[in-house]
């Protein structure tokens, strides 16, 4: 059996021995500031921020197309086909031949789908000795329009006869 002395000289040492250290150790070592600073540090280095040198493999990446998406051509003027032509060309000979001012006329083909209005643009006009007339066209196909212009002039029979029919150029 130990003297109770004894056992009260050797207990201090052996506590304080086991839970108490010499120095700092961790983040306490570094104070406050240090602290927050290896915790802004840790996190842009674990948070995703990266840099990419102009010579890498990544950098190198340019705007292919990977197979899956095609890129959307812009859509370009509309072209008509001669069917549609048609449709316009006999709906500006029944609007010339209402011969009212603000007049117009809506041309559709139904198996293009293609579709628009006829409208006469100044007052008539004599030219090589027939009565004539301006008109400026609208076509819609799907997503994409367009706009025509063209002339008209009437024959003996006062019927009108579409001689022009051509995309039309700002002037």
């Amino acid at each position: 059996m130990r003297l109770p002395t004894a056992r009260s000289a050797l207990q201090p040492h052996i506590r304080f021995a086991l839970y108490r250290a010499w120095g700092r150790f961790g983040l306490s070592a570094i104070g406050p500031a240090g602290t927050v600073m290896a915790l802004v540090l840790i996190g842009i280095g674990a948070g995703g921020c990266s840099l990419i040198r102009p010579d890498s493999s990544l950098a190198k990446i340019g705007d292919d197309a990977t197979g899956s998406i095609v890129p959307a051509a812009p859509p370009g003027p509309a072209v008509p086909t001669e069917m549609d032509l048609a449709f316009a060309r006999n709906a500006a000979s029944d609007v010339l031949t209402k011969g009212d001012k603000d007049a117009s006329q809506h041309c559709e083909n139904p198996e293009s789908g293609a579709r628009g209005s006829v409208t006469p643009l100044a007052q008539a006009y004599t030219s090589e000795g027939r009565t004539c007339r301006d008109f400026l066209a609208s076509y819609v196909n799907g997503a994409t329009e367009s706009w025509l212009q063209g002339a008209g002039c009437q024959t003996g029979r006062g019927q009108w006869e579409i001689h022009t029919l051509k995309p039309w150029r700002q002037s």
